[in-house]
């Protein structure tokens, strides 16, 4: 899939760790397919590593059977996102045989955008089936922590109106590809998924805790947004207690607790993710990308990086 970085945005209000991490979640490669499938019809989709999927069926209705879940009826407007690129399958009921699906023709309409056509010819069921690619340390992290699927199948009026005309949209811009179509295809990727995280968030037990409770936390959460925001800063228990407005010892204690490490574990794994994929980008002295992720000497960068990973960031890059 093709890569595409997207530009700094202004991050949102100081008191708002989570919409940070949220507004973190860019897509870096999408892949957008049109399925036109007649009943009996079915497609298997095997594991995709490190990719999110979502499914918006727009006509018709599918069963989505996602590996080791309970199989679930999309209809018109039901949107379905399934995050760890775990395997799945589309098919017009559960008795119809679903093929393989990269062994199934598909019509190229540009580099980002392709139609399936596929079934035995009877009721019609329309899905628009995307891949996406996730680009930084606060969305993988966030994505670990979903469910192996996110189901929306009610909209209001007006959400239903948003999603057919953001379909719409994704869908023209595929097919022509004008100038700065692929950053427009990839922003309004970054909207759907988030619409499908919001709702999941406002609803799930699970978004309440780990990570995730981290971020709501009043006092952790301030020092999770330090960390995030400035990486490079010299960091200490006692200096992102003070961030928390807390005491060291209850703030190391708080910070395990919710977020399931130490607060200096996590400061080291942060700033190496965000250096594992800075690295790739760039060809910069190894001693700059050392301090602009917090190291003081390449060194010791090179040290942590190769514990970390196995590797070192030189042969990474």
């Amino acid at each position: 899939m093709v890569g595409v970085s997207t530009p700094s945005l202004p991050l949102p209000p100081a008191g708002d760790p989570l919409g940070e991490a949220l507004h973190l979640l860019h897509m870096t490669g999408t892949l957008y397919c049109r399925a036109e499938c007649t009943a009996p019809w079915g497609v298997a989709v095997p594991h995709l590593d490190g990719v999110m999927t979502l499914q918006v069926v727009t006509a018709g209705e599918a069963w989505l059977e996602v590996d080791g879940e309970e199989p679930l009826l999309l209809r018109p407007g039901s949107m379905s996102l399934i995050p760890h690129g775990t395997p799945h399958r589309l098919r017009s009921d559960p008795d119809a045989r679903a093929d393989p699906l990269f062994d199934l023709p598909v019509e190229k309409v540009s580099g980002r955008y392709e139609i399936l056509r596929h079934g035995g010819g009877g009721a019609r069921t329309n899905v628009m089936y995307g891949v996406m690619e996730v680009d930084h340390v606060a969305a993988r992290r966030l994505a670990g922590q979903l469910p192996a699927v996110l189901h929306l199948d009610s909209w209001n009026a007006d959400d239903a109106g948003w999603l057919g005309s953001t379909l719409r949209f994704i869908a023209r811009e595929a097919a022509e590809l004008r100038p700065g179509g692929e950053t427009v295809i990839t922003r309004l990727a970054d909207i759907l998924v988030i619409q499908a995280i919001r709702a999941w968030l406002d609803s799930a037990p699970d978004a309440r805790v780990g990570w995730l409770a981290a971020l709501r936390d009043d006092q952790v959460g301030r020092a999770l947004r330090s960390i995030h925001r400035a990486p490079e800063r010299d960091w200490s228990v006692q200096s992102l207690a003070r961030e928390a407005g807390m005491s060291r010892s209850a703030f190391a204690a708080r910070f395990t607790t919710l977020v399931g490490e130490s607060a200096m574990r996590y400061l080291t794994e942060w700033r190496l993710q965000l250096a594992r994929a800075h690295l790739p980008r760039t060809t910069e002295p190894l001693s700059t990308t050392a301090r602009r992720f917090g190291y003081q000497s390449e060194a010791a960068f090179s040290r942590a990086f190769k514990r970390e990973f196995g590797i070192s960031p030189g042969r990474l890059r």
